[in-house]
């Protein structure tokens, strides 16, 4: 019965190793995907808040002569045009670190009260690994609408 322990004893040398080199890869995969996904969801918090300080800004694209008043209540007209133009400016004048790498997709009012705007990055994750990709864009829309009185 000794010899019998002792040959599955032997047998098993270096199987432990086998498990905690695999284990260290899983663990590290792991790291490596929380990160992605983190940094994946931070990018695209950022890029909400550019793409919403934006379409605030275009909805207020209006000089006060564009108000009018109907039915004694104030009113304004927004135009594409102005919207867009805003847009650019509003992306013009925030950090560069906001900014950089953003660009307009969409930039227009579709009822003249509602500014929208679609912005879109590209992504890359903070470590390049096998089981992820190298990177995607992304894009993300804001609406903000005017409302006066």
């Amino acid at each position: 019965m000794n010899a019998v322990f002792h040959r599955i004893r032997h047998e098993q040398e270096g199987s432990t190793l086998i498990l905690i080199l695999a284990a260290g890869l899983l663990s590290v995969a792991v790291v490596v995907g929380v990160m992605a996904a983190t940094s994946l969801y931070i990018e695209r918090k950022r890029l909400f808040t550019v793409a919403d300080g934006a379409a605030l800004a275009a909805a207020e694209s209006f000089v006060l002569s564009d108000v009018t008043v109907l039915n004694g209540k104030p009113q304004v007209k927004l135009t594409n045009a102005a919207v867009a133009a805003e847009t650019a400016r509003y992306l013009s004048i925030i950090p560069t670190a906001d900014s950089n790498g953003v660009g307009v997709l969409v930039a227009e009012t579709r009822d003249g009260r509602t500014a929208t705007v679609t912005v879109q990055k590209y992504w890359k994750p903070p470590v390049i690994s096998v089981f992820f990709p190298e990177g995607m864009p992304l894009s993300v829309t804001a609406t903000a609408r005017t409302v006066l009185g």
